[in-house]
C-alpha cells in the first residue's frame, strides 16, 4: 500500500514526537505520520536517562544548546504540570570535591550566569546544611534543575498527537528510500509513504537514515552507553536532592551523579563506556558489523589518540565495580558497595567528526526536502519542545508555509 503525506517524520521518542506536534498545532491541515521501529515511544535514550530538566548551566553562551536548554526546560515544566505528567524542581548542587576543582567550579557559575541560570556559590558549611553526607569543598546551588518522567511524556505526546490528527506507526522501521520527483518515498514492512518532506529523529541511527536517505552527513553516530546503580531503600536518604561534580571541561558528559527520582528510588551514573552496538545496554550485546565499520573509521582512531586515558577509567569503572564505588564515595563518603546494586543502563548516540572529535552542539542538517537530527545529546529530553519547534519551522519553510515558519518562531521566541 502507497500513501502520500506531507511529512514523515522517523523516530519516535521526544524529538520526533514534538516536531509532529509542533507541525500540526500550527497547521492542522497537513497530513503527518510518525515512524517508530520499537512496540512503544521513547524506547531507547528518550526513555532511558536521569530524568532530569537541565537548567541550562553547562553550555557555551551562545551555543543552539545553551539557545534551548533555559527556555525549553521551563516550557517541558509547563508541558508536564498542563499533562498531568509527575514533574518537581528540586535544584540541584555541583560540588568541587577538592581545591583543584574550584576554577572549574567558578567557570561553570560563570557560563550559567551568562546563560541565564539561577546560580549560588555554597560554601562547605553552606552547603552540609542542604546534604549533610555530601563531601565537598564548595558548590553550586542551582535552582533552575527539575525532575519527571520522560518516558511519560512521550505518552503525553503520543496521546495529544492522536487528537491532533497524526498518523502513529510503531514497529514500522524505514527499510529503504526512493527519491521521486518531488517526493521521497519511505518503505516500511507495511506500507509505503510517499512524503514531501522527511524528519530524520532517528537517534542512535540518525547517520544511518540520513545517508539511507541520499544525504552525505558530515559526523557519525558513535554509541556509549551510560550504565547506573541504584541505592538500596536503607541508605536512600543520603542524599536529598540531585548532586553532581564538576564536569571535565574536555568531556561532553556530566560525570557520575546521583540522582533521587520521582518515584523515591535514588539513581547513581551514569559513566560513558563505548558500547558494541546501537542498542548495546550491556557488554554482550554486540553487533559484529558496526564493530568492524568503526575499526575501519579513522574517526574512530582519532577518537582513540585522544581520549585513551579517559576511555581506560571508564572501561576500568564499568567492569570494576570497587573503582566505581570508589568514585561514587568521592561525593558520599558514607556508601560502601553494599548500599548500591547495578540498575540498568541507556544508550548516547554521540557524534564525532571525521579526524575524532566529539561534537558538544546541536547538529541539525537540511537538505532540499529533509531535515536530519544528527546530535541531540543532553539537554535534548529537557529542550525537546523547543527543538521540535525548530524543526517544525524548517520544515515550513521547505513546504513554502513561510507564514507558518514564522509564527512558529516568533512564539518560540515569545514562551
Amino acid at each position: 500500500m502507497s500513501r502520500d503525506v506531507d511529512v514523515a517524520v522517523i523516530g519516535g521518542g521526544l524529538l520526533g514526537l514534538a516536531t509532529a506536534r509542533a507541525l500540526l498545532r500550527a497547521r492542522p491541515d497537513l497530513s503527518v505520520t510518525v515512524l517508530e521501529k520499537e512496540a512503544h515511544w521513547g524506547a531507547h535514550q528518550s526513555g532511558h536517562n536521569s530524568n532530569v530538566i537541565h537548567s541550562g548551566l553547562y553550555y557555551a553562551p551562545g551555543s543552539l544548546k545553551a539557545r534551548l536548554a533555559r527556555a525549553g526546560g521551563e516550557e517541558m515544566i509547563r508541558y508536564c504540570e498542563q499533562h498531568e505528567v509527575p514533574v518537581k524542581r528540586t535544584g540541584k548542587l555541583v560540588v568541587a570535591t577538592s581545591t583543584s576543582q574550584l576554577p572549574g567550579l567558578d567557570a561553570l557559575a560563570e557560563r550559567g550566569r551568562a546563560n541565564g541560570v539561577t546560580v549560588q556559590r555554597l560554601s562547605r558549611a553552606e552547603f552540609a546544611e542542604r546534604e549533610p553526607h555530601v563531601a565537598g569543598v564548595a558548590a553550586l546551588s542551582v535552582a533552575d534543575t527539575a525532575m519527571t518522567d520522560f518516558a511519560q511524556v512521550c505518552r503525553a505526546l503520543a496521546a495529544e498527537l492522536t487528537v491532533l490528527g497524526a498518523q502513529l506507526r510503531t514497529r514500522s522501521p524505514a527499510l529503504s528510500f526512493t527519491a521521486t520527483a518531488d517526493r521521497t518515498v519511505i518503505h516500511t514492512p507495511g506500507e509505503e509513504l510517499r512524503a514531501r518532506t522527511l524528519v530524520n529523529c532517528a537517534g542512535l541511527h540518525s547517520d544511518k537514515i540520513a545517508t539511507a536517505a541520499g544525504d552525505r552527513p558530515t559526523v557519525r553516530i558513535m554509541p556509549f552507553r551510560g550504565e547506573y546503580a541504584e541505592i538500596r531503600p536503607g541508605r536512600r536518604g543520603l542524599v536529598n536532592n540531585p548532586v553532581y561534580p564538576v564536569p571535565d571541561p574536555e568531556l561532553p558528559f556530566l560525570g557520575v551523579h546521583i540522582t533521587p527520582m520521582l518515584d523515591g528510588s535514588v539513581h547513581v551514573g551514569p559513566n560513558a563506556v563505548p558500547a558494541l552496538a546501537r542498542q548495546g545496554y550491556r557488554w554482550r550485546d554486540v553487533d559484529p558489523r558496526m564493530v568492524a565499520e568503526l575499526l575501519r573509521d579513522p574517526a574512530l582512531r582519532g577518537l582513540t589518540r585522544r581520549f585513551w586515558r579517559h576511555g581506560v577509567t571508564e572501561i576500568s569503572r564499568s567492569l570494576i565495580w570497587p573503582l566505581f564505588v570508589r568514585d561514587v564515595r568521592r561525593l558520599v563518603p558514607e556508601i560502601e558497595s553494599k548500599d548500591m546494586r547495578r540498575h540498568g543502563s541507556g544508550v548516547r548516540a554521540q557524534a564525532v567528526t571525521a579526524d575524532g572529535r566529539l561534537v558538544d552542539d546541536f547538529v541539525i542538517s537540511r537538505t532540499p526536502r529533509a531535515v536530519h537530527v544528527l546530535n541531540a545529546p543532553s539537554p535534548a529530553a529537557t529542550s525537546s519542545l523547543r527543538i521540535g519547534s525548530r524543526i517544525a519551522a524548517d520544515v515550513f519553510e521547505q513546504l513554502g508555509h513561510e507564514d507558518s515558519a514564522r509564527t512558529v518562531r516568533e512564539e518560540s521566541a515569545a514562551a
